[in-house]
């Protein structure tokens, strides 16, 4: 698999769109890869080829778009777009942009793992409360709390401990139509936090594929690493 680190430059108008409206920064990343992967999932909520999100600095407020992927993305394009990425003046010294490197995950059973996860909690009810229809927003943080761990429990994994921070909802669109009135509103939680890895196996086939729902608007992409 492939990780991919691009530093935007939030002065960019087209940043400042994009960020607003996530689908529009689905379809630049898309792209990056010629073979249309991104063509077969536009209707597919939980396809798992290709997984994004994007991260503030916690002082600069600059925004970090990561993406995961099993091709090797092509993002030559880019130089085109003059002021998408931001410029070498402003970067720290020798750091590429973008920076894409290949990546390996080695899962051990009891091992401990430092997570961040950009997530969509929701469940699907119709007007009698059973899981089924229209995906409803779980706006409660125990019930938030309730589903991570049982996602991260299906994933092979149990959660130690979590920090959860609300961000505003994502206005976007997961299918083609274009209409305003047809976007869609999705809660967005990112959580940062413990995990103890219990099924190596699962936990590789969760991070490949991603968790939730709405994986076309930046949610889902599980982010691993050592625990401190």
């Amino acid at each position: 698999m492939y990780l991919s680190r691009l530093i935007l430059n939030p002065r960019s108008r087209q940043v400042r769109n994009e960020l607003a409206d996530p689908y529009e920064m689905h379809r630049t990343i898309s792209r990056a890869f010629p073979n249309g992967v991104f063509a077969k999932e536009r209707r597919d909520e939980n396809a798992t080829s290709i997984l994004f999100r994007v991260d503030l600095g916690p002082r600069t407020l600059i925004p970090t778009l990561l993406v995961q992927s099993r091709e090797k993305p092509e993002w030559a394009f880019l130089q085109d777009r003059k002021g998408y990425l931001l410029g070498e003046s402003d970067l720290a010294l020798g750091a590429e942009n973008p920076a894409v490197k290949e990546i390996y995950f080695r899962f051990r059973t009891g091992q401990a793992l430092a997570f961040r996860l950009r997530a969509n909690p929701s469940v699907k009810k119709d007007r009698e409360g059973r899981k089924q229809g229209r995906r409803v927003g779980l706006v409660r943080e125990e019930d938030q709390h309730k589903w991570l761990a049982r996602k991260l429990e299906n994933a092979g994994a149990s959660l130690i401990s979590v920090n959860v921070r609300k961000d505003q909802l994502v206005r976007g669109k997961l299918f083609i139509e274009k209409e305003d009135e047809k976007r869609m509103r999705f809660l967005s939680v990112q959580f940062d936090g413990v995990m103890r890895v219990r099924d190596p196996n699962r936990l590789l086939e969760t991070v490949q594929a991603g968790i939730g729902s709405a994986k076309g608007l930046g949610f889902g992409l599980l982010s691993l690493a050592r625990a401190t």
